[in-house]
């Protein structure tokens, strides 16, 4: 009998089976490589929602619980992937610099904005009213580290490769058998896959498709993350990966037309240099409607639990919220209320 059987093998996924094997548990992962949102994430790990200037939940938290967590991986699978890199805010205004200012005043925010406007001139982007520097700020090769990590799977026997089938469940006072594969818990991580699943398919979760560019520009001197209405992300060899688009009604991860003009015109706002469109790709995040994730257990099936609804911060919230599910599922630490899924009890 294993510990865990795990569904998905995107972020939230592996934060689990690291997380439980770290713990000494035993695990198996089922997945049909079905969703590609962790696949083709940008990846960056941010304390601070610019658009609004709200700190992201628990931001200094997940940071270090983020740190120990990739760090211990990047040991583990002995490949590199988090980058501690700043991200710049492009000011197109004296008013927005003062948006900024203001926003530094306060104490949740202080930590994570500098007071320091970086006026340092990037070949390729005009900037006029300089920027405004985040701090803790990175991101993580995501498309490496699955890569990786699956590989890691593969060879110590811990990956099965299909579709899982919910009408093969069967429920055992002392465990849950899938086929031939007896187990003490079940923890899903599908992302968007979640609405087939009969078992937790009540909760709301949307979703939201990303699309994103890799664009080659070899006048673009930079050597930061770029955020304004996407971000752009250097990559090395004049390679820059840009994103990322905002869809609510398209549920497909196929790249759009109607995706490529957005990201055009967004990237010609910022960039005034030359560039050429090596790649563009598609995903769709598992987004919520209250913007928290969906972390905990079902309210019939005990041995039945789900980690998902992590939106556009996977790399960020993956680590922690798989401690946070790991720890309520062994030890009975009552999860956070914001993202325990208890809060749509009453709705089934």
């Amino acid at each position: 009998m294993i510990d865990y059987l795990i569904v998905g093998s995107g972020l939230a996924g592996i934060s689990f089976a690291e997380t439980a094997l770290q713990n000494q548990k035993t695990i198996l992962i089922v997945d049909n490589q079905s969703q590609s949102s962790s696949l083709i994430a940008g990846g960056l790990y941010n304390p601070v929602i610019l658009k609004r200037f709200s700190e992201v939940w628990q931001a200094q938290q997940q940071l270090q619980v983020l740190d120990n967590f990739y760090q211990k991986l990047e040991s583990k699978l002995q490949i590199k992937v988090d980058y501690k890199i700043p991200i710049l805010r492009k000011f197109f205004s004296v008013e927005e610099q003062n948006n900024w200012f203001a926003a530094s005043d306060n104490k949740m925010l202080a930590p994570f904005l500098s007071l320091d406007l970086v006026k340092t001139k990037y070949h390729g982007i005009n900037s006029p009213y300089d920027y405004g520097e985040v701090l803790q700020t990175g991101y993580v090769d995501t498309k490496l580290l699955l890569a990786a990590y699956k590989k890691y799977l593969q060879e110590n026997n811990l990956l099965l490769q299909e579709t899982f089938d919910y009408q093969s469940i069967q429920f055992f006072d002392d465990c849950v058998e899938y086929k031939n594969i007896k187990a003490k818990q079940i923890v899903f991580a599908e992302g968007f896959g979640l609405h087939a699943n009969p078992y937790f398919n009540y909760l709301p979760l949307d979703g939201t498709k990303g699309e994103l560019f890799i664009i080659k520009a070899p006048e673009l001197n930079l050597d930061v993350i770029i955020n304004t209405s996407v971000f752009i992300l250097p990559l090395g060899n004049d390679l820059f990966k840009v994103g990322a688009t905002y869809n609510w009604q398209d549920k497909t991860s196929n790249p759009s037309e109607e995706g490529k003009t957005e990201l055009l015109a967004r990237i010609n706002e910022i960039l005034d240099c030359e560039f050429e469109i090596i790649d563009h790709f598609a995903g769709v995040r598992p987004t919520v409607r209250d913007r928290k994730p969906l972390v905990g257990s079902h309210s019939k099936f005990s041995r039945l639990h789900i980690l998902n609804g992590l939106g556009t911060r996977g790399v960020m919230l993956g680590p922690s919220l798989a401690i946070a599910l790991f720890d309520s599922i062994e030890y009975q630490k009552p999860l956070d209320t914001a993202i325990d899924i208890k809060r749509y009890d009453k709705k089934i």
